[in-house]
């Protein structure tokens, strides 16, 4: 403390002076306690928003960066999904054939004069002799998708022709028929083609050309290809087909059929 006017006086323990002035009335102090609470409430806002940043900050921009693309590859995603293009069987000008060297549902005749649906967005009524050019699959209870099944997709593409998928929906050993979804599932591993997808409930396909239920070998356990030309008739019945030259050579062999 100081006298009015005067000098700091001098310290007993030989301190440097110290001006200090103590007001007479408490209320002169408020003015330095409200601009110390609002230093004091700046503080802890900055403190919480460090707490919620640090995350983020530790890492750079990575973070919100990785999560934008996941957050737009799971939007294109379900956008092509639903608003995607659906494959539609490659139309033919050809005409049916007329005078076919053998009955329907053999070997050089027409496919059987019946209706499958075909499975899309919805389900189409089709007629077996509208599926043409190109390869119908058919596959047999618990089927284990083979590597054929994108072959012939892809050769079948290549070729400006359609390949079918469809179940057999007879049942063998216990053994259910393949589910639309276990043959979408199949058709999914086709890469470079898009197999369509059949259902023919009363097994109009399998049993013309499927070998019986409970077949050994290869032939009961494997694909069906069923290959047809554009002029609606069957060239080649193949049970358990592999990939190969041979098989190619069947697939581009109906583009002059």
């Amino acid at each position: 403390m100081r006298p009015d006017g005067g000098d700091p006086e001098p310290d007993d323990y030989g301190l440097p002076p110290v001006d200090v002035v103590v007001p007479d009335d408490a209320r002169e102090l408020e003015g330095d306690m409200l601009a110390y609470l609002r230093e004091e409430r700046r503080r802890r806002h900055r403190e919480r928003v460090g707490r919620l940043v640090r995350p983020v900050a530790r890492f750079g921009v990575a973070i919100p960066i990785i999560a934008g693309a996941l957050l737009v590859a799971l939007l294109s995603g379900v956008l092509m999904t639903a608003f995607g293009p659906r494959p539609t069987p490659r139309p033919t000008g050809a005409q049916l054939a007329a005078r076919p060297s053998a009955s329907p549902g053999e070997i050089g005749g027409l496919l059987p004069d019946e209706r499958v649906e075909m499975v899309a967005r919805d389900r189409t009524p089709t007629a077996l002799r509208d599926l043409r050019p190109g390869v119908i699959g058919i596959v047999p209870p618990a089927y284990r998708c083979e590597d054929v099944v994108a072959d012939l997709a892809g050769r079948t593409q290549q070729s400006k022709l359609n390949f079918w998928l469809v179940a057999d929906p007879r049942p063998a050993g216990g053994k259910k028929a393949m589910s639309l979804n276990d043959l979408r599932a199949c058709a999914g591993t086709a890469h470079n083609g898009t197999p369509l997808i059949l259902e023919d409930r009363d097994g109009v396909l399998a049993g013309t050309y499927a070998p019986g239920p409970g077949t050994p070998g290869p032939a009961g356990t494997g694909l069906t290809a069923v290959f047809v030309q554009p002029d609606g008739v069957v060239t080649e019945v193949v049970h358990a087909p592999r990939p190969g030259p041979e098989l190619t050579g069947k697939v581009e062999s109906l583009q002059s059929g």
